[in-house]
């Protein structure tokens, strides 16, 4: 058996408690969440026996904690992962990010599922050295793109292009354009998107623009083409954005109810079904298709681009059988 880190004895004042409630109570600094991984990984006994979180205390009970409650700390580790590195030079890399690899690390349940596997992991073994501005978690990393985004990144390997660069981020200097495959048929042909931007109070996960306060976001968007198929009407869309708010493009298309094909987060099926067959994209049709920003040390006007992946490119002809309205 694991060794017993701390005990704890629930009194009569307990009864009737949870049990995740009465250990978030009692270890501090370490959230209902937390208690709630450690009590589902079996890493608390009670009267040496496994429980569920909601187990409710009757008075007496005897619990106990294997292990510590706090986290391992996050930490970038070289790994050997391959990239497509679209530039390089002495100051910085532009990489072609592909879908489902994590920036830097995030939660999870355990420090490989939070550590493993990352750009940043893949950027440390191919370049050695990366700025240090962001810190030990996020060398060289001036701006990101969701685990499920496919596309174009700048990192910095050194502090000074790590300022310049995110001084043209914060003055919007650098033009970042993608592709989307949105539900529907978006229209006009052309629009900007001023919503403002919060964090969901109720699904902490998401970002809406339903709340008053939130963070300034504009998106510029033009249909490329219209389409429809026997899976129904699709838009493929070129976006542009001024801020990077996170999920910006996502809950932007969402508020106009037009969601990103694959989007399931902000409202689009999981499977879409037609009138002869069904579908489905496992990851969101979202691409980081154009990149353009100033070099930080001689000033140089560079723009970088990368086409639609395989496996977006597949899926649209999939689904856009027939081109409604090209513009």
């Amino acid at each position: 058996m694991s060794d017993i880190f701390k005990t704890f004895f629930a009194s009569a004042d307990d009864v009737g408690q949870r049990l995740d409630q009465f250990l978030a109570g009692r270890l501090a600094d370490t959230s209902r969440v937390r208690v709630q991984q450690l009590i589902s990984g079996e890493k608390v006994l009670v009267n040496d026996a496994t429980a569920k979180p909601s187990l409710r205390l009757r008075g007496g009970e005897r619990i106990q904690l294997l292990g510590p409650a706090s986290v391992p700390p996050l930490r970038a580790i070289a790994e050997d992962i391959p990239l497509d590195i679209v530039y390089e030079d002495d100051d910085l890399a532009v990489v072609n990010k592909a879908a489902g690899m994590t920036v830097h690390a995030g939660a999870g349940g355990t420090e490989d599922e939070r550590s493993r596997g990352t750009l940043v992991n893949a950027l440390l073994h191919h370049f050695g050295q990366l700025s240090t501005v962001g810190g030990e978690l996020r060398p060289g990393i001036v701006h990101r793109l969701d685990k499920a985004t496919s596309g174009l990144i700048v990192v910095a390997k050194n502090d000074e292009a790590h300022r310049k660069l995110a001084a043209q981020f914060a003055r919007r200097k650098v033009k970042k354009t993608y592709l989307a495959l949105a539900h529907g048929w978006v229209k006009p042909d052309r629009g900007t998107i001023t919503s403002s931007i919060s964090r969901d109070r109720v699904r902490r996960t998401r970002m809406t623009t339903r709340r008053s306060g939130g963070r300034e976001a504009i998106t510029h968007y033009q249909v490329q083409q219209r389409t429809a198929s026997k899976f129904g009407k699709f838009t493929l869309l070129e976006v542009r954005i001024d801020t990077g708010r996170t999920h910006q493009i996502r809950v932007h298309l969402a508020s106009l109810g037009h969601p990103v094909v694959g989007d399931t987060l902000y409202g689009a099926p999981r499977e879409i079904r037609g009138t002869e067959a069904a579908t489905s994209l496992p990851r969101n049709f979202l691409h980081a298709a154009e990149l353009q920003f100033e070099h930080p040390r001689t000033g140089e006007l560079l723009k970088f681009s990368r086409t639609l992946p395989g496996d977006l490119e597949a899926f649209l002809q999939r689904v856009a059988q027939v081109r409604v309205d090209a513009v």
